[in-house]
């Protein structure tokens, strides 16, 4: 009877001794949990490669872990993210929260974006669905190619199709003929480069001879204005006198064709009636000569002292 009595001590000791190491332990674990402020984060993309223990860290220094990740009760699209951090990290107003993939395959969550004029995040100034503060999630460029990867696979539904309806065997043999006349022309440019290049050499003296012709008649302008600087006052005195001795000699011209038509005119009514009648006398009087020269020559000088023969009369 006293040895089972000191069995059941014994026993009894040691389930105390066990029962205080427990609650030294969870004292330790509530002890640990007083050290770090616990944190949401809802993702509506993906979070593959992120699990329970991940790291999170804060601008690349590890800060804390994932201690749960679950599928929202509240609203399935959304994936609940609890992390853990050390209470003095300072997760300020702005921060944000990405997930950062690694080479191994494992996901991190990375915290950044705090600005040190920002009061904390806290129940107080951001919402607590879950009874803690939420993170907002930082636009990732996986997620947003994730979430317009439909977009994305329609555009390019589009494209290939158009794409097939450009490509037809139609339009094929019009580009395959385009290439062969692209080639055809390429080599008819090869063959006239020779020419081109003696044309761009004849183009070269062109300009060449241009070039001193435009700096001929640059000088040629620059003496001239010179030459207008220089004499120009002299020989426009020199215009203006002779266009007033043209103009005196006009009116003169005028004064004498008024005297003049008088004249003109006695002329147009006398003068040529009368001259018009012995041109007409003097063509008379020379045929008269000539025939009486023609009678000398032919009849000698008797002919014009007798009166010519009568003709015979014949009964």
């Amino acid at each position: 009877m006293e040895t089972r009595a000191n069995h059941i001590w014994v026993g009894a000791v040691t389930l105390l001794l066990l029962l205080s190491a427990a609650a030294f332990f969870v004292w330790l674990a509530r002890l640990s949990d007083r050290n770090n402020k616990e944190y949401d984060i809802f993702y509506e993309q993906s979070v593959g490669g992120v699990a329970e223990g991940s790291v999170v860290t804060y601008n690349g220094v590890p800060v804390g872990q994932v201690t749960d990740i679950s599928i929202w009760e509240r609203d399935p699209e959304f994936v609940k993210v609890r992390i853990q951090i050390e209470n003095d990290t300072p997760i300020l107003i702005g921060t944000e929260a990405s997930v950062s993939a690694s080479f191994t395959g494992v996901s991190n969550i990375s915290l950044s974006g705090g600005r040190s004029n920002q009061p904390p995040i806290s129940c107080e100034t951001t919402d607590c669905p879950e009874g803690v503060p939420v993170i907002p999630p930082a636009p990732g460029a996986i997620g947003e190619i994730l979430a317009s990867a439909p977009l994305l696979l329609e555009r390019l539904a589009t494209l290939t199709d158009r794409l097939t309806r450009v490509l037809d065997d139609d339009n094929q043999n019009s580009i395959a003929g385009i290439l062969r006349n692209t080639n055809a022309m390429s080599a008819e440019f090869a063959d006239s480069a020779p020419e081109v290049r003696q044309t761009l050499q004849e183009l070269q003296t062109t300009l060449a001879q241009s070039t001193e012709t435009l700096a001929a008649f640059e000088s040629t302008l620059q003496t001239t204005d010179r030459l207008l600087q220089n004499d120009g006052p002299q020989i426009s005195a020199e215009l203006r006198q002779t266009l007033a001795s043209a103009r005196a000699a006009a009116d003169s011209l005028e004064q004498t064709l008024a005297n003049v038509e008088p004249l003109t005119r006695q002329l147009n009514q006398d003068t040529l009636p009368a001259a018009t009648a012995a041109m007409r006398d003097l063509r008379q009087t020379s045929a008269t000569l000539r025939n009486m020269t023609e009678r000398l020559e032919n009849e000698g000088a008797g002919s014009l002292l007798s009166a010519p023969p009568l003709p015979d009369y014949e009964p």
